[in-house]
């Protein structure tokens, strides 16, 4: 299938801006320029509460941003970290999405402000991540979740740190009852067709993925670690359940497919879609694309049936 029409007239508008790269400009430029974002996710429909707070992290206090649909005092849970390539992005990107995951699901979402690199690199967010799982998981009570339907999401290098997290929960024996990856960037290896295919003229870019692996990791010190890179992990077996969604036109393609086929090698449930016409970064930008809505309840539809 061809690029979805609204999506190329996304990209045709983009363009027009004549926006710098992510590595031709400094980091404060490049993430000054994200704040159009806000306009392209849409406007947040009617929840039950949204409310922000600080939590203590590993190295600083940590904003979380707490979605609640409903009254329910012992409901599932969420916990979402956002993309950015580990650089870029902040909470209110996400509003639109994650409010609508919130009543498509009926569990509170709790997404993380982790620290970014390049001034904190790996594994400085990694570590954000994981004790926001920690922190709920202690805290279940006091935020009415219940703390055996708890799961991890995230997209694009969200959706990296979520499996990482995913992998470091099944390694010390905390529960997780299920995964949500959206487009994850799982691997370094840029010789993949989809990286190789849909490298320019997409939104994201393989240049542009290159330079975030060198801001997040920055050197090779830890590219055979399974929590900066899950792909590397030498066994999948015991993670929890995971519902991967992908783009036909995502330089993060081939990532996703092959992760799905590594986790259900190892007998882990999967549920894997891709969304053809789509491009990277299309599940969070309910503006540009109805797919955006067809994508989160689809994977709303899917966790209700985990959290049952």
């Amino acid at each position: 299938m061809s690029l979805a029409p609204e999506i190329q007239a996304f990209l045709n508008r983009l363009e027009a801006l004549n926006l710098p790269q992510v590595w031709e400009a400094p980091v404060d430029v490049i993430r000054r320029n994200t704040q159009g974002r806000v306009v392209t996710s849409g406007p947040v429909e009617a929840i039950h509460e949204i409310s922000n707070r600080f939590i203590p992290g590993p190295t600083a206090d940590l904003p979380i941003r707490i979605y609640r649909p409903t009254t329910d005092t012992n409901a599932p849970a969420i916990i979402y970290f956002h993309g950015g390539g580990w650089v870029l992005n902040f909470l209110d990107i996400y509003d639109a999405s994650l409010a609508r995951l919130a009543n498509q699901t009926g569990a509170v979402i709790i997404s993380v402000n982790y620290q970014k690199a390049p001034e904190h690199p790996f594994p400085v967010p990694f570590d954000d991540c994981y004790e926001t799982l920690l922190w709920t998981i202690a805290n279940a009570e006091n935020l009415g979740i219940d703390a055996g339907r708890i799961g991890v999401a995230g997209d694009s290098a969200g959706a990296n740190l979520a499996s990482g997290v995913a992998i470091k929960a099944r390694d010390n024996n905390v529960d997780l009852a299920f995964q949500i990856l959206i487009y994850p960037c799982n691997d370094r290896n840029f010789e993949t067709n989809s990286y190789k295919e849909n490298a320019t003229g997409y939104g994201l870019s393989t240049q542009a993925m290159q330079w975030f692996w060198d801001q997040y990791l920055q050197g090779a010190g830890h590219d055979e670690n399974a929590y900066a890179i899950p792909m590397r992990a030498a066994s999948f077996k015991g993670l929890a359940p995971a519902i991967i969604i992908t783009a036909q036109y995502d330089p993060l393609l081939d990532d996703g497919e092959k992760y799905a086929g590594l986790l259900q090698g190892d007998d882990v449930p999967v549920i894997y879609k891709s969304y053809e016409g789509m491009i990277h970064g299309f599940f969070s930008n309910m503006a540009v694309t109805p797919t955006a809505q067809e994508a989160i309840d689809f994977v709303a539809s899917e966790v209700k049936k985990l959290t049952q």
